[in-house]
């Protein structure tokens, strides 16, 4: 395969809905030519969700495309492994809670891994800025920010003036509303001051506590990234990025103790991917158990990946804009028996559609590839070419506020020129080394089809087999059987196997170096 052409950097044309001024704005670069991104992980006290898996993915393809166009980007996205959720987790398991995250930091690891996604360039945890925090901390106490209350340590939200402006909220309307109903009047000045530092429990282990000025306990969980970011990025940086539940309390706290810390603004933008539906209808974590035993157990990802494939999960994900909701569409067969582990049979209808999209993209590239040599040589296509024009439209719809549909589009338009350059075998080196070179810039973009064909076919037929019983040695010696009886010319037996094998959902090819078979994705 020839390498990708050098690509003019194209840093000035990407533009993001930033989320604090509701408006479109440009990439912002405090250092030009360089872009630095913050977005919030996991807390590490569990697998996480299917819904978890979309910030890591928007935001890898969107860090994958800014690099694409010549962006030096820093990329940082933390991991919270001190928290309340993984204390009590750990009391659960009988697990030290710092052994229990560092678990579930390799989880999330592995699981965001075979979604395709890059790890970042820093990954901080915040077991390892306690320094860092407690020294936010005192400066906000020695300003005036906040303020100690027997042990614990409250930002005294009414000392910053802007608070609400990324959630677009007052003061005044968040007093009267829901949120005034959490009462810890009896330690804190105002119901909507929030903890920056915890006082240790009798009960949580030992742990569980870290020494400070106001005595052993831990931080809370805003002024965790605000700290992180602080280290890795400086006081202010070019763009926080993380999901739209995170909007209100979380990413208005980190304003509102950043900038009160610090005295200039925090993040020049904010971009915040859209929720996951399931069956069209949002569901919360109180609601999950009325759904059935199914849904439950692929809402868990990991799980999910056990029964689609991941290129497939991350193809879906990028179907549909970072800021509208996506669909997860589950169906269960209720007349049917469960299996060994009490789970009755499941669809995944768009995963399906994504994962049969990703064969196609696939089975071309492998067409493609077969005709390599051909563009050995060949010269770089004109601006004007048409493949050329096809790969400046897809950066061009990435550049609009990373929409991924919109790029699809295009990205179909360019495979569907690969296959018509192929059925009509024609030998055109130019064109040729174009839509490789745009294959290779499209899939490193988005992160789908950058593997090796023949290694995603077995995977996907691995796992299609084990779904439907069938034993691949014994389909092997079909195949052999057939190609044995096509070389003795006995058409009739040859015949019979394939009407054999495709009453079995299998399809065979007969390619160069031999008949190769797969299971169609229709049949699973």
């Amino acid at each position: 395969m020839t390498e990708t052409p050098s690509r003019a950097p194209r840093a000035h044309k990407f533009h993001l809905h930033d989320t604090l001024t509701n408006t479109i704005v440009p990439l912002p670069q405090r250092k030009p030519g360089a872009c630095s991104i913050y977005a919030c992980g996991p807390t590490v006290y569990n697998f996480i969700h299917t819904g978890n898996g979309r910030p890591a993915v928007v935001f890898d393809t969107l860090v994958r495309h800014l690099r694409a166009s010549g962006v030096d980007v820093t990329y940082v996205r933390n991991f919270t492994d001190i928290d309340d959720k993984i204390i009590n987790a750990a009391a659960e398991t009988g697990e030290s809670p710092r052994s229990l995250a560092e678990r579930f930091v390799q989880a999330y690891r592995e699981d965001t891994a075979a979604l395709l996604c890059q790890r970042p360039d820093h990954e901080p945890r915040v077991s390892e800025h306690l320094p860092e925090i407690i020294e936010m901390v005192q400066r906000l106490i020695d300003n005036g920010h906040a303020y100690v209350s027997d042990g614990d340590v409250y930002f005294r939200v009414k000392s910053f003036n802007e608070y609400g402006k990324l959630s677009k909220q007052t003061v005044e309307g968040l007093e009267s509303g829901e949120h005034s109903r959490k009462n810890d009047a009896d330690v804190k000045e105002s119901k909507l001051d929030f903890a920056l530092w915890k006082a240790a429990k009798e009960h949580e282990q030992s742990e569980a506590r870290w020494p400070s000025p106001w005595g052993e306990g831990r931080p809370g969980w805003h002024i965790e990234c605000s700290a992180m970011s602080r280290k890795w990025l400086g006081e202010t940086f070019d763009l926080h990025a993380g999901g739209l539940d995170l909007i209100f309390p979380h990413h208005e706290n980190e304003i509102a103790q950043s900038e009160a810390c610090n005295g200039v603004r925090f993040a020049s933008a904010w971009m915040h991917n859209a929720m996951l539906l399931v069956n069209g209808k949002k569901m919360s974590k109180s609601q999950a158990k009325q759904y059935p035993r199914e849904i439950q157990h692929v809402m868990v990802l990991r799980n999910l990946l056990e029964r689609v494939d991941s290129e497939a999960v991350r193809l879906w994900l990028l179907g549909t804009h970072y800021r509208a909701d996506v669909n997860f569409e589950v169906t269960v067969d209720d007349a049917a028996a469960p299996d060994a582990a009490g789970l009755k049979p499941m669809r995944f209808p768009l995963i399906e559609e994504a994962e049969r999209r990703v064969e196609y993209f696939y089975d071309t590239r492998a067409r493609m590839n077969a005709r390599a040599q051909r563009a050995q040589g060949a010269p770089e296509a004109r601006p004007d070419h048409p493949v050329s024009v096809i790969v400046r439209a897809f950066d061009d719809a990435m550049d609009d506020d990373l929409n991924t549909p919109v790029a699809l589009g295009h990205v179909s338009e360019l495979y569907k020129r690969a296959n018509e350059l192929c059925d009509a075998n024609r030998k055109d080196p130019i064109e040729t080394r174009a839509i490789l070179d745009a294959m290779t810039h499209v899939s490193s973009v988005l992160g789908v089809a950058e593997g090796d064909p023949a290694a995603f076919a077995l995977r996907v037929r691995t796992r299609r087999a084990a779904e439907r019983n069938i034993d691949p040695s014994a389909i092997d010696a079909l195949v052999t059987e057939r190609t044995n009886a096509r070389k003795n010319k006995d058409f009739a037996r040859s015949d019979a196997i394939r009407a054999e094998l495709s009453a079995k959902g299998i399809e065979v090819r007969d390619e160069a170096g031999g008949s190769v078979w797969r299971i169609a994705a229709s049949a699973c």
